[in-house]
């Protein structure tokens, strides 16, 4: 009988974990869609567009600037939807601030050296 309800008891942890990670992943499909409800009631049909193809070139880019643009919103700073010139301006201002602010790593370049020819070594033994 102990062990009958031990065998219940660890059944249910099981289902327990997977009703954690089904409420998380409920939880960010919420916020997605809480995200993309903001984000079409302050946004112009032109602008929403290009910040979708930004979104296809960049995640990343397009994350940063729906996070600005809800910050704005949220913050009552917005007095009309944004049209896609002002969102041209923002991704201007945003690209000028990453130059000010340095390299990070994924705007960083990795060059590497040639690697060697057999030229190359012929060269080398060559120049004695």
């Amino acid at each position: 009988m102990a062990q009958l309800k031990q065998q219940q008891g660890g059944g249910s942890q099981g289902g327990q974990g997977q009703g954690q990670e089904d409420d998380q992943e409920q939880k960010k499909q919420r916020e997605t869609e809480q995200r993309s409800s903001i984000l079409n009631q302050i946004l112009e049909p032109e602008a929403a567009d290009r910040l979708g193809r930004i979104r296809m070139v960049k995640e990343s880019r397009a994350q940063m600037v729906e996070d600005r643009l809800i910050m704005i919103a949220r913050s009552g700073q917005l007095q009309q939807k944004v049209n896609e010139e002002q969102l041209k301006q923002m991704l201007a201002s945003l690209t000028e601030h990453e130059k000010q602010t340095g390299p990070t790593l994924e705007n960083m370049k990795v060059v590497r050296k040639g690697r060697w020819d057999e030229d190359d070594l012929d060269d080398l033994l060559n120049e004695s």
